[in-house]
């Protein structure tokens, strides 16, 4: 078998310091050096971390194969906790799975679609016409809102507007680059934006612990919300979720829902008002439906759906998967892999690649109208054990706010440079912003 070819020459400090800064140039510059599969050593301590672009490495990387493992994803533990569903594997995290499973149900998902829409009219009611601003701010404010009434179950009260608080905080502290780097390099968490991170998640821990137990002397029976149904679901021996699993799991929904929806719905604004074809031919399949229409239609309409793959395809914001680890020798795309190796999907590429995606810079929603695409070609959200589990709340959220926007109000992009991604701790985000302007009429 052949040797896989490293990523770049240079030493690893300096291929990880491009990883964290410039993640999208340091992936294309070493597909183009190595190929489909390389030896890219700047995640963790680990020798090997080969990442996997091609279709066909992705489809072995996902298969059932007894010889790789999904190992708990170290990388976010000090975000979300030892007892998130990042930070369990083997038994555990498929128990834990099956508890959260049914609070992300297509059919339970389906009865937030008012409320979302309810919540994307009262953001928009607040700008003021004429006035440009950023659109994925303005994102941040809607999802933040989806996710302290649809996840958290609050509505209004001191908490209610202590954790909106704190939540603005913490996620800003993540997208400042020391405490990003933190995470891929941890000598930096002697810093001290590290420690005030710290503080804050700490202090957001206080609001759910508090949360959670006074939660517990309630009756929950006709509650909807995801934290009500985490605690009243219950695993084949009757056992729920401890406060810390309900804890950590509330953490892991709030920066894995909170930041990466917000990006993607601003995303989707900025490519459909670049195209004036693709903005005319959405708006009018959306206005089709009538003046009220049902969320569930919306959701179901063909080319909003390609619109919104393509936005996720272009610049997932998950840019690699999470980890996958050899855990005795096997083989993928020819290449031997040893026991310890860590082992990526670089989503990303794999979106990129010419033999799936030809132009593939290019936003081209029709490609998705054209063929289907299988998991392990598109894959925003992941794929085999760990998919995102939030994946249907997620395309829910990014269909009915983009859906609402484009037919209900006149919006326009302002700004004079182009959007180019840019990180936010494990995400990527329009690094500008998406600068826009609600028209008067």
């Amino acid at each position: 078998m052949s040797v896989i070819p490293e990523a770049s020459p240079a030493p690893r400090w300096w291929q990880t310091l491009r990883y964290i800064t410039q993640p999208l140039d340091y992936l294309e510059q070493a597909a183009q050096r190595s190929g489909d599969m390389f030896n890219a050593p700047v995640i963790g301590s680990h020798k090997n971390v080969f990442f996997i672009s091609h279709p066909d490495g992705i489809q072995q990387l996902f298969a059932n194969n007894a010889c790789i493992t999904a190992p708990a994803n170290g990388l976010l533990q000090p975000i979300v906790g030892e007892q998130s569903i990042f930070g369990l594997e083997g038994k555990k995290h498929r128990r834990e799975r099956k508890l959260m499973m049914p609070a992300f149900h297509r059919e339970r998902i389906a009865d937030y679609g008012a409320l979302i829409t309810e919540l994307t009219q009262q953001a928009i009611a607040i700008l003021t016409p004429g006035q440009p601003f950023m659109a994925r701010s303005l994102m941040q404010r809607i999802s933040l809102e989806v996710i302290l009434q649809v996840v958290f179950g609050l509505t209004a009260g001191e908490r209610f507007e202590t954790l909106k608080a704190l939540i603005v905080e913490l996620t800003d502290y993540l997208q400042n680059p020391w405490v990003s780097g933190s995470l891929f390099m941890p000598i930096l968490q002697n810093a001290r934006p590290w420690a005030q991170f710290q503080q804050v998640r700490q202090r957001v821990s206080t609001v759910l612990l508090a949360e959670i137990s006074e939660r517990r002397t309630q009756d929950l029976s006709d509650k909807i919300d995801v934290l009500s149904l985490l605690m009243t679901s219950e695993d084949e021996a009757g056992q729920g979720m401890t406060d810390a699993e309900l804890h950590d799991e509330l953490l892991t929904l709030l920066v894995a829902g909170h930041e990466t929806t917000a990006s993607a719905i601003a995303w989707a604004l900025y490519w459909t008002h670049r195209d004036t074809r693709i903005y005319q031919t959405l708006r009018e399949e959306i206005q089709a439906l009538g003046t009220k229409p049902d969320p569930m239609a919306i959701a179901r309409l063909p080319y909003l759906t390609a619109v919104c793959h393509e936005t996720l395809r272009i610049y997932p914001i998950a840019f690699v998967t999470v980890p996958r680890e050899a855990i005795a020798p096997t083989t993928i795309m020819g290449y031997d892999i040893e026991p310890g190796t860590r082992l990526y999907g670089a989503i990303y590429l794999t979106h990129h690649h010419p033999d799936l995606y030809p132009d593939s810079k290019t936003f081209q929603p029709e490609r998705f109208l054209k063929r289907p695409f299988a998991n392990h070609e598109f894959l925003p959200f992941g794929g085999g054990v760990r998919r995102c589990i939030g994946e249907v709340l997620a395309l829910f959220e990014l269909k009915l706010v983009l859906a609402m926007i484009v037919s209900q109000y006149s919006f326009a992009w302002v700004d004079d440079k182009p959007e180019v991604p840019k990180r936010r701790g494990v995400t990527l985000a329009p690094g500008n912003g998406v600068k826009m302007v609600l028209r008067s009429s």
